[in-house]
């Protein structure tokens, strides 16, 4: 029986996850005004039914601003004829059940397959539709990685240096003894895990109450001229523990504040706020449909991490981008080599993969984790960037596939999770007939 329930960890807290979608019979949002009982909020928009409404609608619990579109759209070629959604997928149980039903039964909001720059199959439910923004979740973290790499490749920084080298208030904290490209691998050796069910820890309520990311009591009250510790940026500076059983660089251990300082990075080093310089170096020059949203913290800066909301075509079209080498539409937007070196895994980062205590007893299909992005097989360029509650961008270079799709998941982290993986799997096996081998 214990073999049958998966355990998704992020934190150090076990999660169950659920095999199958259940039929929600609840009601959220219902009347005018709605009901109590079906009202969404800070409190409980990540919660299952909630999230169906919520995780399209971020800008009622959450503060955000916006990232404008501009110029060309790209155009998508799309496919006459496709029959994804009635290809034949064979799941963890051995049954063969259809792509379609594989995403519907297991939380999916929306999925997108191109395939050579076409559009093979795109599918909505949950009320999500082509013009609803959906929030991206820790999907942002490879966003600030991409970046992020503008800035390394105009030689502003040195992924060997401290970042407290360009970040004075870092100097004497926890991640003053780690490099960049350690705190890029998740292994910057922090004395506190992510944890997204006890209000207690010190994530939870220390973490929260700056990001404004969920409800933690009392948080949105602050008062920024008496609160010491305001907003992410003082959190990084003033709050955080390390862990001095381990050195940096030697355990991966996911934590979504190292994203938080690569994104204050951003905005130290090129002088622009996150939501500024994603939107001039990319957003404005990919040909977006939409315009994005990025969610603040509590002193309304971009939160680097977790924080990136769009459609679910212009999710896929920055997954197109990263197909690309960071090229679209004949404009190299980020530098190639910066895109290339998330391939670049060594055994090194393979060990400090195997020596964390989650993904690996989960039995997740990694391999390394490397500049924010999960990594399947470098040799088929395979890879993803993921957000909890079931948002994936998925990307096969060598079959030429992207596939994006959002989700309300009722528990939030992958790992162990049956719904995310079903899906993932359901990817793997589609690029894999796409290309032919």
């Amino acid at each position: 029986m214990r073999l049958l329930i998966a355990l998704a960890i992020l934190s150090g807290i076990y999660y169950p996850a659920v095999a199958q979608q259940v039929q929600n019979t609840k009601k959220v949002m219902d009347g005018f005004p709605p009901s109590r009982e079906s009202q969404v909020s800070l409190r409980n928009y990540r919660d299952y039914p909630f999230n169906q409404w919520s995780f399209r609608n971020p800008g009622a619990p959450l503060h955000l601003l916006m990232l404008p579109r501009s110029g060309n759209m790209h155009q998508h070629k799309t496919a006459s004829t496709s029959t994804i959604g009635k290809t034949l997928i064979k799941d963890s149980a051995g049954e063969y059940k259809t792509f379609e039903a594989i995403f519907r039964e297991n939380y999916a909001d929306g999925v997108l397959v191109l395939h050579n720059d076409s559009i093979l199959y795109e599918q909505y439910w949950n009320g999500l539709s082509r013009d609803y923004q959906h929030m991206w979740f820790s999907m942002s973290k490879s966003l600030t990685s991409t970046a992020f790499g503008i800035l390394v490749d105009q030689k502003k920084i040195d992924l060997t240096a401290s970042p407290a080298r360009y970040i004075s208030e870092l100097k004497n904290t926890p991640y003053e003894r780690a490099t960049i490209q350690d705190l890029l691998n998740m292994s910057s050796a922090l004395g506190f895990k992510e944890n997204y069910t006890d209000t207690s820890s010190f994530f939870w309520k220390y973490y929260g109450s700056v990001r404004d990311g969920y409800y933690v009591k009392g948080a949105r009250d602050a008062d920024p001229m008496t609160t010491e510790v305001y907003g992410t940026y003082d959190f990084l500076a003033k709050s955080v523990t390390p862990n001095l059983n381990l050195k940096p660089g030697e355990v991966f251990e996911y934590n979504g504040s190292n994203a938080d300082v690569i994104g204050w990075m951003i905005a130290r080093i090129s002088g622009q706020p996150i939501t500024d310089f994603i939107r001039e170096n990319i957003w404005a020059n990919i040909g977006a449909e939409h315009d994005a949203m990025m969610a603040v913290d509590r002193a309304y800066m971009g939160v680097a991490t977790s924080a990136m909301n769009t459609t679910l075509r212009d999710a896929a079209l920055f997954g197109t981008l990263i197909l690309n080498r960071g090229a679209i539409d004949g404009k190299q937007l980020v530098p190639s080599a910066w895109m290339d070196d998330i391939l670049h895994v060594t055994a090194e980062d393979k060990q400090r993969y195997l020596k964390n205590d989650v993904y690996v007893k989960a039995r997740m299909p990694w391999v390394a984790y490397k500049n924010f992005w999960w990594i399947l097989d470098k040799n088929k360029g395979e890879f993803a960037a993921i957000g909890i509650h079931g948002q994936v961008i998925y990307i096969n270079r060598r079959a030429n596939v992207v596939i994006a799709y959002f989700s309300s998941q009722p528990v939030a982290p992958s790992a162990g999770n049956k719904n995310f993986l079903a899906k993932l799997d359901a990817c793997i096996a589609l690029a894999k007939q796409l290309s032919g081998k």
